[in-house]
């Protein structure tokens, strides 16, 4: 494991400071990604000081330093977990076989295509985030949004480091590629549509990290199960970080579910409240969890197929999980369309394994909901999850249309009921109204949303975790 060189011109642990090809490379990108930075990054805040945690090291008992810095100020690293020793390939057709230290050739290609898919997510995120500032329900929250804006930005860095060390002129073309691309824009866009989606309110955010990010985890997940080691090390520390955007994410809409329920058990109508109903967050709901089971990919899929075949990307926590590694005999059970209708076929279990990825997912989807739901334990309503053929434009039920319970229906009757099951423009409105002005005094909370339990890093609730204007 290389030395941390914390005071290097870019912090890692990749032993820079001996590669002066790696490290020129990389300190001549540095400059246009700070230019990205203050181009697309939080457009308010810039020169306050925000409590935020750095990485220093990948040691699991104190891999992260708390402090306050200026955004533009944050010291961006790379960093890979831990070597494991004598680590063999897990999966597909070279199970067994040690792990790979340099790309192998016949693999250059695609796992290019898999480093840019993912690292292109990174910087599209911050983009799509960067105007929330000026809404925030409280510093608190408005902390936790910088902390996930900074952390892809640094996951941005952990892509271009393997762009440029294992793919030569190509990488150093597509990390740049990566800056130049912006979420949204007809010409430029992002590669994944749900990362050229706006996200100009704080209910979309917090869905955006439960659903999104946790799409993001998953494929993270199978990625660290990779037989090209330097990925696998790369996404094993990004999932260190990732945690913590789920959680921003998921508590968030727990503490929005938490105060719409205080409403409904003091028999108060949300709205009259400044509150936010559960027919709005079911809406939203709907739309930030479909928009992410898409980024799975198709549910028979060759490219899957290949992917696992040659070691590639695998499915999460493959040694602990599954006997049969190989998986080329069984299959798996979906519905497909045939003759225009929808019968259940046995799928070869390789072509499936994006449905595989995708019922895990699925499955910690549900987790986080049972714990919103029990917030509203004695209201007599609850959210739930859409049926995965629901507002689909990928796979099997893109093309056709269905109700969240996964009714097919025509495009008629989805169009007639579309604003009572995703969010209406009256909807986008109403939270907008509520989201007008930011709250900055420390310790106060917007009327949609709860306080936290406990603050950041032991800090109090009331902690002055960004320092707003001063001097």
């Amino acid at each position: 494991m290389g030395a941390v060189e914390l005071h290097e011109t870019i912090p890692n642990n990749v032993g820079l400071s001996s590669d002066k090809r790696l490290r020129r490379a990389l300190e001549e990108w540095q400059p246009h990604f700070l230019a990205w930075w203050r181009e697309m990054g939080p457009d308010r805040f810039r020169d306050d000081a925000v409590y935020l945690r750095t990485a220093v090291s990948v040691d699991a008992s104190g891999w992260a330093h708390f402090d306050y810095v200026r955004m533009p100020e944050y010291r961006w690293g790379i960093f890979l977990a831990e070597p494991v020793a004598d680590r063999r390939i897990g999966f597909g057709d070279d199970h067994g076989k040690p792990v790979w230290r340099e790309v192998p050739g016949e693999h250059r290609n695609t796992l290019r295509r898999l480093i840019v898919t993912q690292g292109d997510t990174e910087p599209a995120s911050v983009e799509q985030q960067r105007r929330l500032g000026a809404s925030c329900p409280s510093l608190y929250d408005l902390r936790n949004l910088f902390q996930v804006n900074v952390e892809e930005g640094r996951h941005l860095w952990a892509m271009a480091y393997l762009l440029h060390t294992y793919f030569g002129r190509d990488g150093r073309e597509e990390a740049r590629d990566l800056l130049e691309r912006r979420s949204g824009n007809p010409d430029k866009p992002r590669i994944l549509a749900a990362f050229n989606e706006p996200i100009d309110d704080w209910l979309s955010f917090f869905m955006f990290t439960t659903f999104t990010d946790r799409d993001g985890k998953y494929q993270l997940l199978a990625l660290a199960e990779s037989g090209f080691d330097p990925l696998s090390r790369t996404c094993r520390f990004m999932l260190t970080e990732e945690a913590h955007h789920m959680f921003v994410g998921e508590s968030g809409v727990g503490r929005i579910v938490e105060r719409t329920a205080e409403c409904l058990r003091a028999g108060t109508d949300p709205r009259a409240a400044g509150a936010l109903d559960l027919g709005i967050m079911q809406r939203y709901l709907n739309f930030w969890y479909s928009l992410s089971l898409d980024l799975f990919g198709s549910e028979v899929s060759t490219n899957a197929a290949h992917f696992f075949g040659a070691g590639l990307k695998g499915r999460p926590r493959e040694d602990e999980r599954y006997d049969d590694h190989l998986a080329l005999e069984g299959g798996y059970e979906m519905d497909v369309y045939e003759e225009g209708r929808l019968v259940r076929r046995a799928i070869p279990l390789r072509s499936a394994m994006n449905e595989v990825l995708r019922d895990a997912y699925v499955e910690d989807c549900q987790k986080a909901l049972d714990r919103w739901n029990r917030r509203l334990e004695g209201t007599g309503v609850r959210l739930v999850l859409p049926s995965r053929r629901f507002h689909r434009h990928q796979g099997t039920f893109a093309g056709h249309f269905f109700d969240p319970a996964g009714g097919e229906i025509t495009g008629e009757a989805f169009e007639r009921y579309r604003d009572q099951w995703l969010p209406s423009e009256a909807d986008r409105a109403y939270v907008r109204s509520l989201m007008a002005h930011p709250v900055l005094e420390p310790g106060h909370f917007a009327s949609w949303i709860a306080p936290p339990a406990r603050g950041i890093n032991h800090q109090p609730i009331d902690f002055q975790y960004v320092r707003y204007n001063e001097e």
